[in-house]
């Protein structure tokens, strides 16, 4: 298996392994590799960075692993992690192991039309209801002082994905200063820092036969920072699958009975408390924020660095998804 020495790994387990291992590699690409590896009676899941050179910063398995061990005796569900390993020679990159979950990380409609709408109202309920409890967890309580810099959290985001979009812009983007100015010189709104997840959708959640969140996963963004980004990344996405633009990340919202835009807000004020006041603020920045990772993948298939089909239409999105950035910034200003 390309990136997994199951005979280096065995030792790494949780249990001797009962007969030879098996392995499958589940999800892959320039995201962590996640592989299923298992013997006649278990099965385990296993994190690595990509193959290839990376950037220990952008794939740290140690980060991951700390988040998600720290909340393990929260109400907030993850997987059970069973070991660290930042040794690169025992299969070439630090990994991880935890729990495998049984559960689906649904990312279609067509996945959750077919259980009816009040099942379906049920899950986008809890995916919020998650996402509120995941934000009322104080970091320093679980052990996670350090784990990131929440002081000027929202300027450095600012600053960090206007310095992206200046390195891969390869053409005229409508609003695409405008947005950036309006961030930059609107009063930087404040809420209470917590554990941000940095990428929370449904299909970053697996879900069981109940319904019920079973566990959170891809922490590779996690840091500590300004919870409302997770909320406002959260509309975003949804955003997308309705702006008709070819392409979208996940179109799970679109479903009949998911919680609509103002329903998941109002939900999520009701269960963390939290004053949602400037998310005109928050939407546009997660606007921002996608449009130039959007961006960046064009301008990739622009100069032929990309591998694989469905990359085509990415460059179509930006500019909607941009203008969409202002009009929540001028709305709620």
């Amino acid at each position: 298996m390309p990136g997994l020495d199951l005979d280096r790994l065995a030792r790494h387990l949780p249990a001797t392994p009962r007969g030879p291992l098996r392995a499958q590699l589940i999800a892959g690409g320039k995201s962590n590799l996640t592989y299923e590896v298992g013997d006649c009676a278990s099965s385990w899941i296993v994190r690595r960075p990509p193959l290839g050179h990376v950037l220990a910063t952008a794939h740290d398995m140690a980060r991951e692993h700390r988040v998600m061990t720290a909340l393990q005796d929260t109400e907030v569900p993850v997987p059970r992690t069973y070991g660290l390993c930042q040794d690169p020679g025992v299969i070439g990159a630090p990994f991880y192991v935890m729990e495998r979950v049984p559960g689906t990380p649904y990312r279609r409609a067509d996945q959750l039309e077919r259980l009816g709408a009040d099942r379906v109202t049920a899950i986008s309920t809890r995916m919020i209801d998650t996402l509120a409890g995941l934000h009322q967890v104080d970091p320093v309580a679980v052990g996670l002082d350090g784990f990131g810099r929440p002081d000027g959290f929202l300027t450095r985001q600012v600053r960090r994905w206007k310095q992206q979009l200046d390195s891969s812009r390869s053409r005229p983007l409508a609003g695409a200063e405008e947005l950036h100015g309006l961030l930059e010189q609107s009063p930087t709104p404040v809420s209470a820092p917590g554990i941000v997840h940095g990428d929370y959708r449904l299909d970053n959640l697996l879900v069981d036969d109940a319904d019920r969140v079973a566990a959170v996963i891809d922490w590779e963004m996690a840091t500590l920072g300004d919870p409302l980004t997770d909320v406002a990344l959260l509309v975003v996405y949804q955003r997308m699958a309705r702006l008709g633009s070819g392409y979208v990340v996940a179109d799970a919202s679109t479903a009949p009975g998911f919680l609509g835009e103002e329903d998941l807000l109002r939900r999520y004020a009701d269960m963390s408390g939290r004053d949602l006041s400037a998310m005109g603020f928050y939407l546009g920045l997660a606007s921002f924020k996608i449009a130039v990772i959007l961006e960046g993948i064009h301008y990739r298939y622009t100069h032929g660095q990309t591998v694989g089909t469905g990359f085509d239409t990415v460059g179509a999105v930006v500019e909607p998804l941009i203008a969409a950035g202002i009009t929540s910034m001028k709305e709620n200003s």
